[in-house]
């Protein structure tokens, strides 16, 4: 009977070790400065980002890799590749500054790439600094996105600064069911081709709540896409939302949403831009509820956009929609629709107001192969086919 009792005792004694122990492994943090980093914005390191990346990735449970705020990490292009055994969190606090032009080497594709990663979390405060200003004389020059998501499937990432990256700033490709909010990019209206947000070969992705200020695109929905919700973007200075440009390959666009955004003193507001002897299509896209404040093209459908004549079809554009647009113009010309031989089809215009910028200058609405129905919109489109 008392060596019962001794049993008991000892079990009731170890047991809550065992048990802390199992939820230490299953909710386990592992920062880059346990595996090396030093985070004083010199000494590269890229190596303790890839050890503790793998240290989380192959944990059971949840895991966090944590790159810690009031530090600056420098770091050379770096991928983290899953599938990962634990539900992978990422929380940037701190910030991860790139190599400048000289020192990148010759991966040139991107500076950080993060690929086949399922239910993938990222947030934080922390900044992405892509050094793009030792890139941007270099036009011609084969430029690095800064970060890139890879089939990526039920991804999260919120909360992420981005500034100054040599291209592209962020990219998205290949991943299903992402949500991307409350994200802030910033580099000069000057800096060239300087997208904010690129998505390619996508679906059912949500992008909210974002302040974008860039050189390009604020955001480019590409080929391959399909269920893009967009909402709630501050845009400029920039090029506005663009769909494409489709029509290098046979690009399809579909079922696209984008409402309730700012365009500030951006070159163009809602625009879809095709290549002329392309193929494809985009049909069913809306943009809605968009304020303006000194946009030069408001609303513009270029199916010339590499500038040639028509060889082929075309890429087919219809069943498209612009809705309560309100504010102010800089160019002639608030709506601008320039479609191909084939024509837009089922184009409506409804409910907008766009003036110029100068008191008392008319602004126009220009349509070229394009049908559909205008209503109750300023400036008049009567040009538009039924």
């Amino acid at each position: 009977m008392q060596s019962l009792i001794t049993c008991v005792l000892v079990i009731a004694f170890i047991l809550p070790c065992f048990c802390y122990e199992s939820n230490f492994r299953t909710n386990s943090a592992y920062s880059v400065i346990d595996y090396g980093a030093k985070g004083d914005g010199k000494t590269d390191d890229s190596q303790a980002f890839v050890k503790a990346f793998q240290s989380a990735c192959k944990a059971q449970g949840t895991a966090s890799l944590v790159i810690p705020s009031n530090h600056v990490f420098f770091v050379s292009p770096l991928t983290l590749k899953g599938p990962c055994s634990s539900s992978l969190q990422i929380q940037l606090q701190g910030k991860i500054v790139a190599p400048s032009k000289s020192a990148f080497g010759q991966y040139r594709y991107t500076w950080i790439l993060i690929t086949n990663i399922n239910g993938l979390t990222v947030n934080g405060n922390g900044v992405l600094d892509g050094s793009g200003s030792t890139w941007w004389p270099c036009k011609n020059c084969q430029r690095p996105s800064v970060i890139s998501f890879n089939s990526c499937n039920q991804l999260t990432v919120s909360y992420l600064n981005i500034v100054n990256s040599p291209r592209g700033h962020l990219s998205i490709s290949n991943c299903q069911g992402a949500h991307f909010s409350y994200i802030s990019i910033t580099a000069p209206g000057s800096s060239p081709n300087t997208d904010g947000i690129d998505i390619s070969d996508s679906k059912n992705i949500f992008i909210t709540y974002s302040k974008i200020a860039s050189g390009d695109d604020c955001i480019a929905v590409g080929g391959g896409c399909s269920y893009i919700n967009i909402s709630g973007i501050d845009c400029g200075p920039g090029h506005g939302i663009s769909i494409g440009s489709l029509g290098k390959h046979y690009d399809t666009v579909s079922d696209v949403h984008i409402q309730n955004c700012n365009f500030t003193g951006t070159t163009n507001g809602a625009r879809i831009k095709t290549f002329s002897d392309g193929s494809g299509y985009a049909k069913r896209i809306t943009f809605e509820k968009i304020t303006l404040s000194q946009a030069r093209n408001p609303i513009i459908i270029n199916n010339f956009y590499n500038g040639q004549d028509a060889i082929q079809n075309g890429v087919q554009v219809r069943d498209v929609t612009f809705r309560e647009f309100k504010g102010t113009c800089t160019d002639d010309y608030a709506i601008d629709l320039n479609c191909g031989p084939t024509g837009c089809v089922d184009i409506v215009l409804d409910q907008n107001n766009i003036v110029s910028s100068e008191p008392g200058k008319k602004v126009l609405c220009s349509c070229n192969n394009a049908h559909g129905k205008a209503t109750n919109n300023v400036p008049d489109c009567s040009c538009l086919k039924p």
